[in-house]
């Protein structure tokens, strides 16, 4: 009896279930500072706040620092959306988590690379978690 039970627990404990979510691609390429996407192209200051609608996006406040890593190139007429996160000497909410958010929030106070990739993007840009 106890070795059905057992098995049974040692199942439960092991299964792990993910719950991405897939969402919709904003673009279809985007701009990097290297392959992997993983150097940071430059640094902005917000000039507005920006309130996340989703998961793929971060919050953020006007006067913050942004880490810009990513430049999503948009189809005709698509809003222009950059990936990066944001930078605090204190710890703020959002600080260290990645996400999209609209080109037109912040304003680039320093590039740290002229050399860029451009690399399509995946479903897995795009993913929630």
């Amino acid at each position: 009896m106890s070795c059905p039970l057992v098995s049974l627990l040692l199942v439960g404990l092991l299964h792990q279930t993910t719950m991405a979510v897939r969402m919709d691609k904003l673009a279809d390429r985007k701009m990097c500072g290297d392959a992997e996407c993983s150097y940071v192209l430059s640094m902005a200051t917000a000039v507005d706040d920006f309130i996340a609608p989703d998961c793929r996006f971060i919050n953020i406040k006007k006067g913050q620092m942004v880490y810009v890593y990513s430049k999503l190139i948009p189809p005709d007429g698509a809003g222009v959306f950059w990936y990066g996160s944001v930078y605090s000497e204190r710890y703020v909410d959002q600080m260290g988590r990645t996400g999209y958010f609209p080109a037109t929030v912040v304003k680039e106070t320093r590039t740290f690379t002229d050399n860029t990739v451009w690399k399509q993007t995946t479903d897995m840009d795009f993913y929630c978690d």
